[in-house]
């Protein structure tokens, strides 16, 4: 039997005993140990667990007695797996446990998996689900939680389910295994890119990573720039460059990549290293042309590829941009970045002869930012005479980074 600390298996025992007792069976004959953990609310398992759910519940703020000894489902569910969010976060601290491994239909999955998100990106967490062969948004969020679809209900054991069940606890016995990697003192950075912006990121990841950096780059599909978020919260990030803030655009207008109200909160509150520009805020992104709202029918469109449709922004949609980005910027008045405007464009189709060539909107973008962010030493916007895709710009982010260093 390996050294290393026991996976935890979840599972509602009262339904699913018998499927949670194999899985954990199974990881036991990959060669490790594993503690079944009841997180059932009503009725009381059918064979005693590893941990009992009273020990579960007893991690919720207001008590176990706030999970259990309800009678409606979905208050039990929501209260238990805020306890378990609680239960998986102290288990990982304390060393407890080297993986989580849960198994459920619809309300498991969401209990399960919503307490698992609040484990640190890297942590081995696996979820055998039904539902895992669809949309799993809701379930895994900005984590990096492994969905294995059951294929058959996990009611019984069959000659399907014991197979998944196998693979199941193979696949987190050898995340478990797995040494964390190493990253050899290198300050992580991230970098927010759209296809629009991927010459001046690429441009940027190639002079810092000989600097011995590690570039992390995040899609800014709005929830790339969450994904980031929540490494810099996990201290994961030593930096951020945010060259990419077009999902302000699609939030401030209506589009398919919106940032969310939290967005910038994250590296403003830390004080960490910020650089940001306004990459891709000529555009406000939706699906598939025929997607597009009616209201917007008659504006500058442009068809990226079959499933992404661009809107070009306006001067007052622009000017609601700046104004929504300056509100975020001005509530952290403690927290120092540096903004920097190219004013030869903010993205690949915005530079003249493009379609989305606009330096009118462009210009109200640029003033409104300036006129409406406080500025101060540590608190610079600070404009240069190129796109954003020229090496030169690439170059004045770096140069720019390395300034507000610490």
């Amino acid at each position: 039997m390996s050294n290393l600390a026991p996976i935890y298996v979840f599972a509602t025992l009262d339904t699913k005993f018998d499927e949670a007792n194999f899985l954990a069976d199974a990881l036991r004959a990959e060669g490790v140990q594993a503690v079944l953990i009841d997180v059932g609310t009503l009725n009381p398992p059918t064979a005693q667990p590893g941990i009992d759910r009273a020990t579960v519940a007893a991690f919720h703020p207001e008590g176990a007695g706030a999970v259990l000894g309800h009678t409606d489902r979905g208050t039990a569910v929501t209260a238990m797996s805020r306890a378990l969010r609680s239960f998986m976060i102290d288990a990982y601290r304390s060393g407890r446990c080297s993986g989580a491994i849960g198994l459920g239909g619809t309300g498991g999955t969401s209990m399960i998996a919503t307490a698992m998100r609040g484990l640190p990106i890297g942590f081995p967490k696996l979820m055998v689900s039904t539902v895992a062969s669809g949309d799993t948004s809701s379930y895994i969020g900005t984590s990096d939680i492994t969905m294995m679809f059951s294929v058959v209900d996990v009611a019984g054991l069959n000659r399907v389910s014991r197979q998944i069940y196998r693979n199941a606890a193979a696949a987190i016995a050898g995340m478990a295994r797995l040494a964390p990697a190493q990253d050899e003192g290198q300050r992580a950075l991230g970098l927010t890119m759209f296809g629009v912006t991927t010459p001046c990121v690429t441009s940027v990841r190639e002079i810092l990573e000989p600097m011995g950096y590690d570039t992390l780059v995040f899609h800014a599909t709005g929830v790339g720039g969450r994904a980031m978020e929540e490494l810099a919260g996990s201290d994961m990030l030593d930096g951020v460059l945010d060259i990419t803030t077009t999902e302000v655009a699609d939030e401030v207008v209506g589009g398919v990549f919106a940032c969310g109200p939290a967005r910038f909160d994250v590296m403003l509150e830390r004080r960490m290293p910020y650089v940001l520009s306004v990459g891709a805020l000529d555009m406000v992104n939706f699906g598939p042309l025929d997607s597009v709202p009616q209201q917007f029918r008659d504006r500058n469109l442009y068809v990226h590829n079959s499933s992404v449709t661009l809107m070009r922004t306006t001067v007052e949609e622009n000017i609601a941009c700046a104004r929504w980005i300056a509100r975020k910027l001005n509530a952290h008045p403690d927290a120092g970045f540096t903004l920097l405007i190219p004013e030869g464009g903010v993205s690949a189709i915005d530079k003249p002869g493009g379609p989305f060539h606009d330096p009118e909107a462009d210009a109200a973008l640029f003033a409104e930012l300036e006129s409406a962010v406080a500025q101060g030493p540590t608190r610079r916007i600070v404009r240069y005479p190129h796109h954003i895709n020229d090496p030169e710009f690439a170059q004045a982010i770096v140069d720019e980074y390395r300034k507000v260093m610490h």
